[in-house]
């Protein structure tokens, strides 16, 4: 199966359409365990009353799909800790939200 990272290659290319951002750089991605082709990626939102939520998830879903020998992805979304730009986003994307 892919590794971790190969995980996180095919999620940057998921972007926030509202702020047109990756879903990684953004730091909306908490965490990915992964079975014998089997993935659970834990992410968060912006906010918990983002309106594009489903659209976010399910292109989180297709794009971990897409890495080599991944049968199958649940995608568990939650907010704690709640997301917070200038602890969870890097350096670049924190630049374009203008957080020093």
């Amino acid at each position: 199966m892919g590794s971790t990272d190969d995980v996180m290659d095919a999620l940057s290319e998921v972007m926030d359409p509202e702020m047109g951002i990756s879903v990684t750089d953004l730091g909306l991605i908490y965490g990915i365990e992964r079975q014998e082709g089997h993935l659970e990626v834990t992410m968060t939102l912006t906010s918990p009353g983002c309106p594009v939520a489903p659209e976010i998830m399910a292109a989180v879903h297709r794009a971990a799909l897409s890495v080599d020998d991944v049968d199958s992805v649940h995608v568990n979304l939650t907010f704690s800790p709640l997301w917070d730009p200038r602890v969870h986003a890097n350096e670049d994307a924190q630049m374009e939200l203008g957080v020093f």
